[in-house]
């Protein structure tokens, strides 16, 4: 079974960086002003995604 992993619309971000301070496995990066995931680290908790002000975020299967 494929883990969902979270996923950020670039559309949507705000670069605010929220992310990237709540995830507890250091997931999230800044790059670019954009909030990237690395898939690898993820471990679907959500906490990233009930962080987002404005629901950027969200989970994907990979």
């Amino acid at each position: 079974m494929v883990k969902p992993k979270a996923y950020v619309n670039k559309e949507i971000c705000l670069s605010c960086g929220g992310c990237v301070s709540v995830c507890p496995q250091n997931a999230i990066q800044l790059k670019n002003m954009i909030a990237f995931v690395n898939a690898s680290k993820c471990n679907s908790c959500q906490i990233c995604v009930n962080t987002c002000p404005v629901a950027a975020i969200s989970l994907k299967e990979v």
